[in-house]
Formats: C-alpha cells, sequence, structure tokens
C-alpha cells in the first residue's frame, strides 16, 4: 500500500502542475483583452488617438509573436520550470510599469515588455505540459490549456470592466502583481523542471530578422491610414518626399522575409538549427495546422477590438455592462471545452475543429447582422455564445492537432512555433479589422454628415471621432445631426469588422481540407502521443 502513495503523490502534482501552468497562460490571454473596455477611459486620461489604441494592442501582440520561436527553443536549453518562472516575473514588473504609465507612450512601452514575458510564458507553458503528460492524459492536458486561451479572451473584458469602472483601469494591469506571486509559488513547488537532452543552438539573427518581419508587416498595415498608402498628405517629421513611407515599409518586409529564409537555408546547410525547423513542417500535421492556426487568429480574436468600442461609444454601455455582454463569449467557450473533450474519443479532433470554426463564422455572421445604433443587448449576446462555441471548439483541439505527432524533444520549438502562427494571426487581425473599423468609420461619417456642413468642419468631426476611436461621440449634442451620423457610422464600420472577421475564419475553414480526415484518439493510450 505504501509503495503506491508516492505514485499517486506525484499523479496528483501532476494535475495540480495543469492548474498552474493554466493560470499562467489565463494571465497573459486576459491582459490581451482586459484593456479592450478600459480604453475610452484610457483615451479620455491619456488623451491618446486611435492609432495609438491599436498600438496599445499591437505592441504587445507583435512583440508576442516576433519572439516566440526564440524564446520556445531557450525552454529546451535552458530548463522549461526556470523560463516559465522568469517570464512570469518580466510580466509582472511590465504591469506595474503598465499600472503606473503617465502617458500613452509609456503605457505601450510597458506593454512591449509584456509582450517578452508573455512570449516566454505561453510556448514555454506549453512545452511542460507536453513534457508532463503522455498519451490520453496529453491530450486532455492540452483541451484544458487550449479552453483557458479561448476562455479567458472573453473574461478579460469581463474584468477590466469591473476594475475600470468601480476602481480604476489601472486595476486591470496591477491585478496582475497577486495572480503572478501565486503562479510564482506554483510553479516553484509543483512544477517539475524538464529540458531536451540535445536542445537547438540558439539563433539571434534568425530572432533580429523576425522582429524586423512582423513589426513592419504591422506597422505598415496600422500605419496606412494615417501616413498614406501610397502618397502622404500627414508623413512623419523626418519624412520629405511625396510618397508615403508606408511602401518602403512593406518593402522592408518583404526583403525581411526573403532574408530570414535565405539566413534558415544557412545555418541547415551548416548543420544548425533554424528559426523555423523543415523537419517540423515535414510533419502533416503540424504544417496544416499551423497554417489553419493563423488564417482563424486572423479572425477569431480581431473583432474583439472593435465590439467593446461600439457597445460604450455608441449602444452607451458602461465598461462593467460591456463586459458583461462579452461574458456571452466566454460562456460558450467554456460549455464547448468540456464537451470537446468529450467528443474527443468519438469523432477526430480535426473535425471538431471544423465544427468550431464553423461556429465561429455564424456567431460573427448573426453578429454583423444585429448590428445597429440601438440593438437590444441579448440579440448581440446570442451571436457571442455562437462564437463562443465556436472559439471552444476549435482552439481546444487544435493544440493537440498541431502537436500530436511531434516528438516530445522537439516540444519547445513546436510549441513555439504553433503558438507564433497563433500570433502572427492575431496580430494581423488585430491590425486589419483596426483598420477596416476606423477607415470603414471615417468614410462612412464624412458621407453621412450633412451636405450643407462646411467641408473644414466636417474634417473637425470625422477626424474627432476616429482620432478618439469613437470616444468624442459622448460630447456631441444626442440630438444633432453629427451625433446621430456617428453613432451610425460607427455601427456600419462595427458590422464591416464583423463580416471581415468571418470572411478570415471562412477562409482558414477551407485550409483545413489540408488536415484530412484526422483520426479519433483512442480512448485509453499509454506511451507518448
Amino acid at each position: 500500500m505504501s509503495s503506491t502513495t508516492p505514485a499517486v503523490g506525484a499523479d496528483r502534482m501532476r494535475w495540480i502542475a495543469l492548474l498552474t501552468v493554466s493560470l499562467a497562460v489565463s494571465l497573459i490571454i486576459v491582459d490581451s483583452t482586459i484593456i479592450n473596455v478600459a480604453i475610452p477611459k484610457i483615451v479620455d486620461e491619456l488623451h491618446i488617438t486611435s492609432t495609438q489604441v491599436q498600438w496599445v494592442q499591437e505592441s504587445y501582440t507583435l512583440v508576442f509573436a516576433a519572439l516566440l520561436l526564440t524564446l520556445g527553443s531557450l525552454a529546451d536549453r535552458i530548463g522549461r520550470r526556470r523560463l516559465l518562472a522568469i517570464g512570469v516575473v518580466i510580466f509582472v514588473i511590465a504591469s506595474i510599469v503598465a499600472a503606473l504609465a503617465p502617458s500613452g507612450e509609456a503605457l505601450i512601452a510597458s506593454r512591449v515588455v509584456q509582450g517578452v514575458g508573455g512570449a516566454i510564458i505561453l510556448p514555454t507553458s506549453l512545452a511542460v505540459l507536453n513534457a508532463t503528460f503522455q498519451g490520453r492524459e496529453r491530450g486532455i492536458a492540452f483541451a484544458v490549456w487550449g479552453s483557458t486561451i479561448g476562455g479567458m479572451a472573453a473574461v478579460g473584458p469581463l474584468l477590466g470592466g469591473w476594475l475600470t469602472e468601480y476602481y480604476s483601469w489601472r486595476w486591470a494591469f496591477g491585478i496582475n502583481v497577486p495572480i503572478g506571486i501565486l503562479i510564482l509559488v506554483g510553479i516553484i513547488f509543483v512544477v517539475r523542471e524538464s529540458r531536451a537532452a540535445q536542445p537547438d543552438r540558439l539563433d539571434p539573427v534568425g530572432a533580429l530578422l523576425s522582429i524586423v518581419l512582423f513589426g513592419s508587416l504591422v506597422f505598415g498595415l496600422i500605419e496606412g491610414r494615417t501616413y498614406g498608402w501610397w502618397l502622404s498628405d500627414t508623413p512623419p517629421g523626418f519624412w520629405t518626399f511625396d510618397l508615403s513611407p508606408i511602401p518602403f515599409v512593406f518593402a522592408l518586409t518583404v526583403i525581411a522575409l526573403v532574408a530570414f529564409l535565405l539566413w534558415g537555408g544557412v545555418r541547415r546547410r551548416r548543420g544548425l538549427s533554424s528559426m523555423v525547423a523543415p523537419d517540423l513542417f515535414a510533419i502533416g500535421s503540424f504544417r496544416g495546422g499551423n497554417i489553419v492556426a493563423l488564417i482563424v487568429s486572423l479572425g477569431e480574436f480581431g473583432i474583439i477590438l472593435s465590439l467593446p468600442l461600439w457597445l460604450q461609444n455608441v449602444v452607451g454601455f458602461g465598461a462593467l455592462g460591456t463586459g458583461q455582454v462579452l461574458l456571452a463569449l466566454a460562456i460558450g467557450a467554456f460549455i464547448a471545452s468540456g464537451l470537446a473533450g468529450a467528443f474527443g474519443s468519438k469523432f477526430a479532433p480535426v473535425w471538431i475543429v471544423r465544427a468550431g470554426i464553423l461556429l465561429e463564422i455564424v456567431g460573427l455572421v448573426v453578429i454583423a447582422l444585429v448590428i445597429t445604433v440601438d440593438t437590444p443587448w441579448w440579440q448581440t449576446c446570442i451571436g457571442l455564445l455562437i462564437y463562443g462555441l465556436g472559439v471552444g471548439f476549435a482552439t481546444a483541439q487544435l493544440t493537440g492537432v498541431i502537436l500530436v505527432d511531434v516528438p516530445v524533444d522537439r516540444s519547445g520549438a513546436a510549441s513555439a512555433t504553433q503558438s507564433t502562427a497563433r500570433q502572427v494571426g492575431s496580430a494581423l487581425g488585430i491590425a486589419i479589422l483596426g483598420t477596416v473599423l476606423f477607415t470603414s468609420l471615417g468614410t462612412v461619417l464624412a458621407d453621412r454628415l450633412p451636405a450643407t456642413m462646411p467641408a473644414n468642419v466636417r474634417t473637425q468631426i470625422v477626424d474627432a471621432v476616429v482620432n478618439s476611436a469613437g470616444s468624442a461621440i459622448a460630447s456631441f449634442d444626442p440630438a444633432s445631426p453629427e451625433a446621430v451620423a456617428a453613432r451610425e457610422a460607427f455601427s456600419e464600420a462595427t458590422r464591416a469588422s464583423a463580416f471581415t472577421a468571418a470572411g478570415f475564419l471562412g477562409v482558414g475553414l477551407v485550409a483545413t481540407a489540408s488536415l484530412g480526415r484526422g483520426r479519433k484518439r483512442p480512448a485509453n493510450v499509454s506511451g507518448s502521443a
């Protein structure tokens, strides 16, 4: 009897470790969405522009995506538990700086550092699970990890709304401190250390090229509407040409991409590892799954930028009310993640992923169709619930689909690659959908304003609404033509953003054809998955 006690204790510790890792993932995922409902308050207090609104989101996501590949491989080298703890410490320190930020620039800078911590935590957490669990239990752990991402993306706005309305938007960052300390205690006492027997050598040149690649691409997508896509009416102070700097930025993206691929080839010919391991992409499930993850992420979280702004600036909800509406997404995600685990032994995971993507598309179409200046809250909740069900099904199972055939000793690099695919997709989604939102807002509002209004007044109103991300609407007389036009324009712009997101998800659904019919996960599996 006593001989089984250590095994029982070790088994219990593994599941407590799963709880700790899931809490760490919750920290970074909640923080990627908690800021959304607080944006109007931040705009009012720090006087940031709509472009800075996008950068508050993108600075976090962009650094996240750019560093994932390097830091995932680093986990295999120096130890997954150690690096996970380092990531949590960096994230908590950056959260303190964000909570105390005196300006938009300082807030964006702190979000950059948060992105570094998040880029450490996300792939390392998945590598810890891949090394800790085997067989059927690994599938369960992946499902919990994936559903945490889907569910926490919606819990963030609710928590942020409560903190913003009753305390301050600064507590949306300050709350990370006690949670981070709790996670560190769990990492120290229940997470087992692991590392690869023969870790890949680091590739700092490849890391730098990836940062330039992703950074220039997202910068061009966000700043294009400010500086002009081709010719520039409002160039940056250092720019003296009539041609906008944006084409040059996109040219830099292409050059960085080519250099990144060529450098990877040079390293492989030297017998060294590259940032993107070709042997992993030789695995069909890994290759196809990453393509799907990137495309799906384009539409999956970008809509979370526009909805809170519309709910507060047009419909009239407060920060907490907005979070409560978005809670429907979390409820759907949690329900679906539980069902996905039960269905896992009956249906091939790839079919669960496809069902999830289809539900996401339906949910977004419902949201787009019901959006008006006075949409009842319950109609939006129906669409969000369906959308959340889709997120729960797709996110929980897609990780398992991607990593099912990856050897354990490559788990760090593989986890980082799939996380990078998701984050690059999210960054592009926020950039593209944000650009769709604000560009549509400016165009529609200019058309809706009375034709008799002087051109300079029309321009001032459009600039005020767009640059404030809609917050300026509250300063208008509610019955005035400009207030009516602004609310209608913001509703149409949000609708365009939702349809665009649904379009990306439709492409992602088609891309799942590359994953074939998949295979069912056996009810009981021993050994490595």
